[in-house]
């Protein structure tokens, strides 16, 4: 049988780095995004933030064109939802979640992976390197730094419209830190679909022996 994951420190040590090297540029990202995006640093109060969820103190600003055509601009926002800011002002419940979701990782991989399978402990860095991130700024600041923005000013075809209304491409504005959970979960479901199906017999390699005259 393999070694399980939680008792390989090869395992852990590929956990650990991504999930800290994904935290850290989530982290910086939005720093440097935050002081730099805006005609000067935004400052952000987080007393003010959680006591009037209205509240923004973003300036109005053009942003920065990262990938010219409308590919990628940065902006800023402030989120107080989830991924993408679905779920508007359920910061608690966010928080909640996301121990919840970052339990659940480490239950996969303590029980579900073994030493070997580097891409689900990759996969899995980086899920609790985006989770972490996010969950960082819901608590220290009271919302989280959104700044990257995906086609800019181009619209749905055919008068197309999102549920209220809007009738934009991609009206989601995003960070770093759900790029690295987006990431992760795709790469663990890459991992999981590569899995033998239970009870799936396995093959076993034969070595074939020379005729001997």
């Amino acid at each position: 049988m393999m070694q399980s994951a939680w008792r390989s420190p090869k395992a852990w040590a590929s956990l650990l780095l991504v999930m800290i090297i994904g935290f850290s540029a989530d982290i910086y990202s939005k720093s440097v995004a935050f002081e730099k995006v805006a005609d000067s640093p935004v400052l952000l109060e987080r007393e003010q933030l959680l006591s009037n969820p209205h509240w923004s103190p973003i300036p109005i600003h053009e942003g920065i064109v990262v990938i010219p055509g409308r590919l990628l601009h940065f902006r800023l926002v402030l989120n107080d939802g989830a991924v993408f800011g679905i779920g508007s002002q359920k910061r608690v419940f966010f928080i909640i979640f996301t121990f919840i979701a970052l339990g659940i990782a480490g239950w996969i991989f303590a029980r579900h992976t073994t030493k070997q399978d580097v891409l689900a402990h990759v996969a899995l860095g980086l899920i609790l390197g985006g989770g972490i991130g996010n969950l960082y700024d819901r608590i220290s600041i009271g919302r989280v730094r959104d700044f990257m923005y995906m086609f800019p000013d181009r619209h749905l075809p055919f008068d197309l419209a999102w549920p209220g209304n809007n009738t934009e491409l991609f009206p989601w504005i995003f960070n770093t830190g759900d790029v690295l959970l987006l990431v992760g979960m795709g790469l663990l479901m890459i991992f999981f679909w590569k899995q033998p199906a239970p009870g799936a017999p396995t093959t076993t390699a034969t070595t074939v022996q020379p005729d001997q005259d």
